[in-house]
């Protein structure tokens, strides 16, 4: 196998962990499973076996981390035109309407910029646009600063959704979306962040987390 003795230690906790605990490992947990303290370091080797075709992502709630099915001999970079080339089918425009960040209101559609989208996350999937992270409120989710996320206007969205967010009509986060009596919750995934509720008026939901697009 094409991998360091860092990146096979990472993969076999991973693989322990799923078979034991029958979720997927934070990258907090697979750090202190293989003995490191640098989570940056830790999601370096996930992406790395990501590439190498060991490790995927769920695309589903929490974009979690699973085991690929078939882990690939060498991995492919995808050219321009060509990403997520699959089952004949081509990758297909989706407007990228700007940065997740705070302070700024998503673009609307008619200044977004057209970006590709592989198959494998949109899925023939309707209503989708693109923004790109700021920040690293989702690190545990392995989504970090400066990813690409892929997110589907939908007309209801559930408790544990990942959700970008618009709140009082301006600061635009993706978080985890909760609601209960108290409000709505928006849940950071990153242990030096606090949990925040806000009343339901101040909230408008843009779209729920379909996928992640990283530059390697």
């Amino acid at each position: 196998m094409d991998l360091t003795k860092r990146q096979l230690a990472v993969l076999q906790f991973i693989r322990k962990f799923l078979e034991t605990e029958e979720r997927s490992p934070t990258l907090k947990e697979i750090a202190e499973g293989v003995g490191s303290s640098a989570v940056s370091t830790i999601h370096k080797h996930v992406q790395h076996l990501m590439d190498k075709g060991f490790l995927d992502r769920s695309h589903g709630k929490g974009n979690n981390i699973v085991l690929a099915q078939e882990p690939a001999a060498a991995p492919r970079e995808p050219a321009s035109g060509d990403w997520g080339h699959e089952d004949g089918k081509r990758a297909r425009s989706v407007p990228f309407c700007g940065d997740v960040a705070a302070g700024q209101p998503l673009l609307p559609e008619s200044r977004a910029i057209p970006l590709e989208v592989p198959n494998c996350i949109h899925r023939d999937r309707q209503e989708l646009f693109v923004l790109r992270v700021r920040g690293d409120s989702m690190v545990e989710d392995s989504i970090l600063d400066g990813d690409l996320v892929v997110l589907q206007r939908r007309g209801d969205y559930r408790n544990g959704d990942r959700v970008v967010a618009l709140i009082d009509g301006e600061e635009a986060t993706l978080k985890e979306f909760r609601k209960d009596p108290q409000g709505v919750w928006l849940i950071p995934h990153n242990p030096d962040l606090s949990p925040k509720c806000f009343a339901p008026d101040r909230i408008a939901i843009q779209g729920v987390l379909v996928g992640v697009m990283r530059s390697c």
